[in-house]
Protein backbone atom coordinates (compact mmCIF):
# COMPACT_ATOMS: atom_id res chain seq x y z
CA UNK A 1 0.00 0.00 0.00
CA UNK A 2 0.93 3.52 -1.33
CA UNK A 3 -0.33 6.85 -0.79
CA UNK A 4 -0.80 8.83 -3.98
CA UNK A 5 -1.85 12.31 -4.72
CA UNK A 6 -4.58 12.25 -7.47
CA UNK A 7 -6.92 14.76 -9.09
CA UNK A 8 -10.29 13.60 -9.55
CA UNK A 9 -12.58 15.91 -11.63
CA UNK A 10 -16.55 15.47 -10.96
CA UNK A 11 -19.27 16.74 -13.46
CA UNK A 12 -21.68 14.16 -12.90
CA UNK A 13 -22.93 10.96 -15.56
CA UNK A 14 -24.64 12.08 -18.73
CA UNK A 15 -25.83 10.11 -21.84
CA UNK A 16 -25.60 9.84 -25.67
CA UNK A 17 -27.71 8.90 -28.56
CA UNK A 18 -27.26 8.04 -31.94
CA UNK A 19 -30.75 7.94 -34.29
CA UNK A 20 -30.86 5.45 -37.40
CA UNK A 21 -33.10 5.23 -40.00
CA UNK A 22 -33.05 2.03 -41.37
CA UNK A 23 -34.93 2.50 -44.31
CA UNK A 24 -32.68 5.63 -45.38
CA UNK A 25 -29.53 4.17 -43.81
CA UNK A 26 -28.73 7.53 -42.50
CA UNK A 27 -28.28 8.82 -38.81
CA UNK A 28 -28.72 11.88 -36.64
CA UNK A 29 -25.37 14.25 -35.52
CA UNK A 30 -24.64 17.80 -34.70
CA UNK A 31 -21.70 19.86 -35.21
CA UNK A 32 -21.11 22.40 -32.25
CA UNK A 33 -18.36 24.62 -30.95
CA UNK A 34 -16.08 22.85 -28.45
CA UNK A 35 -13.96 25.12 -26.26
CA UNK A 36 -11.74 22.55 -24.75
CA UNK A 37 -11.02 21.25 -28.65
CA UNK A 38 -10.48 24.67 -29.72
CA UNK A 39 -7.49 25.28 -26.94
CA UNK A 40 -6.11 22.56 -27.80
CA UNK A 41 -5.41 23.17 -31.62
CA UNK A 42 -8.81 22.01 -33.31
CA UNK A 43 -10.47 25.05 -34.62
CA UNK A 44 -13.65 23.33 -36.43
CA UNK A 45 -16.75 22.92 -34.75
CA UNK A 46 -16.88 19.04 -33.50
CA UNK A 47 -19.42 16.88 -35.44
CA UNK A 48 -21.22 14.62 -32.20
CA UNK A 49 -23.95 12.52 -31.45
CA UNK A 50 -26.58 14.39 -29.31
CA UNK A 51 -25.35 14.13 -25.38
CA UNK A 52 -25.94 15.84 -22.16
CA UNK A 53 -25.47 15.55 -18.56
CA UNK A 54 -27.81 14.05 -16.48
CA UNK A 55 -28.20 16.52 -14.21
CA UNK A 56 -31.63 15.28 -11.99
CA UNK A 57 -33.20 12.70 -14.73
CA UNK A 58 -32.50 9.33 -15.20
CA UNK A 59 -30.23 8.60 -18.35
CA UNK A 60 -33.35 7.52 -20.86
CA UNK A 61 -35.30 10.51 -19.41
CA UNK A 62 -32.17 12.80 -20.49
CA UNK A 63 -31.32 11.47 -23.83
CA UNK A 64 -35.28 11.78 -24.50
CA UNK A 65 -34.87 15.61 -23.71
CA UNK A 66 -31.65 15.88 -25.14
CA UNK A 67 -32.96 15.00 -28.59
CA UNK A 68 -35.75 16.64 -28.73
CA UNK A 69 -33.97 19.83 -27.64
CA UNK A 70 -30.95 19.72 -30.03
CA UNK A 71 -32.11 17.54 -32.40
CA UNK A 72 -35.80 18.30 -32.76
CA UNK A 73 -36.86 14.79 -32.93
CA UNK A 74 -39.22 12.69 -30.40
CA UNK A 75 -37.51 9.56 -30.32
CA UNK A 76 -40.28 6.18 -29.80
CA UNK A 77 -38.03 3.27 -28.56
CA UNK A 78 -34.39 3.82 -27.16
CA UNK A 79 -32.14 1.23 -26.76
CA UNK A 80 -29.26 1.48 -23.95
CA UNK A 81 -26.48 -0.48 -24.99
CA UNK A 82 -23.87 0.40 -22.26
CA UNK A 83 -22.21 2.72 -19.76
CA UNK A 84 -18.26 2.83 -19.31
CA UNK A 85 -16.05 5.57 -17.84
CA UNK A 86 -15.05 7.61 -20.56
CA UNK A 87 -11.66 9.39 -18.82
CA UNK A 88 -11.41 6.58 -15.56
CA UNK A 89 -7.91 8.35 -14.67
CA UNK A 90 -9.19 11.62 -13.67
CA UNK A 91 -13.59 12.17 -14.45
CA UNK A 92 -15.73 10.11 -12.37
CA UNK A 93 -18.32 10.54 -15.43
CA UNK A 94 -19.96 7.68 -16.54
CA UNK A 95 -21.78 7.97 -20.36
CA UNK A 96 -24.83 6.13 -20.79
CA UNK A 97 -25.07 5.33 -24.59
CA UNK A 98 -28.59 4.67 -26.71
CA UNK A 99 -29.18 4.09 -30.34
CA UNK A 100 -32.98 4.51 -31.50
CA UNK A 101 -34.95 4.25 -34.69
CA UNK A 102 -35.73 7.89 -36.17
CA UNK A 103 -37.84 8.28 -39.42
CA UNK A 104 -38.84 11.98 -40.93
CA UNK A 105 -42.25 11.85 -39.23
CA UNK A 106 -40.33 12.18 -35.80
CA UNK A 107 -39.03 15.44 -36.90
CA UNK A 108 -40.76 18.06 -34.06
CA UNK A 109 -39.28 21.10 -34.40
CA UNK A 110 -35.92 22.65 -36.09
CA UNK A 111 -33.66 21.46 -32.86
CA UNK A 112 -30.31 23.22 -32.49
CA UNK A 113 -29.90 23.18 -28.71
CA UNK A 114 -31.22 25.84 -26.05
CA UNK A 115 -30.23 29.39 -27.01
CA UNK A 116 -30.34 30.41 -22.99
CA UNK A 117 -28.06 27.72 -22.40
CA UNK A 118 -24.96 29.32 -24.98
CA UNK A 119 -25.82 25.98 -27.19
CA UNK A 120 -25.77 26.54 -31.07
CA UNK A 121 -26.36 23.57 -32.40
CA UNK A 122 -26.63 22.34 -36.43
CA UNK A 123 -28.37 19.44 -37.10
CA UNK A 124 -26.83 16.69 -39.13
CA UNK A 125 -28.27 14.08 -41.09
CA UNK A 126 -25.46 11.65 -42.79
CA UNK A 127 -25.73 8.08 -44.36
CA UNK A 128 -24.03 6.01 -42.38
CA UNK A 129 -21.14 5.45 -45.18
CA UNK A 130 -20.70 8.49 -45.13
CA UNK A 131 -20.31 9.12 -41.24
CA UNK A 132 -17.98 5.79 -41.24
CA UNK A 133 -15.72 8.04 -43.65
CA UNK A 134 -15.45 10.61 -41.96
CA UNK A 135 -14.35 8.74 -38.63
CA UNK A 136 -11.64 7.44 -41.19
CA UNK A 137 -11.01 10.55 -42.87
CA UNK A 138 -10.67 12.87 -39.49
CA UNK A 139 -13.88 14.75 -39.79
CA UNK A 140 -15.18 12.97 -37.12
CA UNK A 141 -12.86 12.85 -33.82
CA UNK A 142 -15.57 12.55 -30.80
CA UNK A 143 -15.13 9.47 -29.10
CA UNK A 144 -18.67 8.53 -27.99
CA UNK A 145 -19.91 9.35 -31.62
CA UNK A 146 -16.73 7.46 -32.96
CA UNK A 147 -18.18 3.99 -30.58
CA UNK A 148 -21.64 4.68 -31.70
CA UNK A 149 -21.27 4.95 -35.12
CA UNK A 150 -18.62 1.55 -35.16
CA UNK A 151 -21.75 -0.23 -33.02
CA UNK A 152 -24.17 0.52 -35.45
CA UNK A 153 -22.11 -0.69 -38.31
CA UNK A 154 -20.87 -4.09 -36.23
CA UNK A 155 -24.91 -4.30 -34.82
CA UNK A 156 -27.08 -3.01 -38.13
CA UNK A 157 -30.43 -2.30 -37.25
CA UNK A 158 -32.90 -4.08 -39.72
CA UNK A 159 -35.59 -2.22 -41.61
Amino acid sequence: METQIRQTYDRGDGAVILPYDPERRTVLLVRQFRYPAYVTGHKEALVEACAGLLDENDPETCIRKEAEEELGYRLKDVERLFAPYMSPGSVTERLWFFVARYSPSDRISAGGGAPEEGEDIEVLELDLDDALAAISDGRIIDAKTIILIQHLKLNPMQP
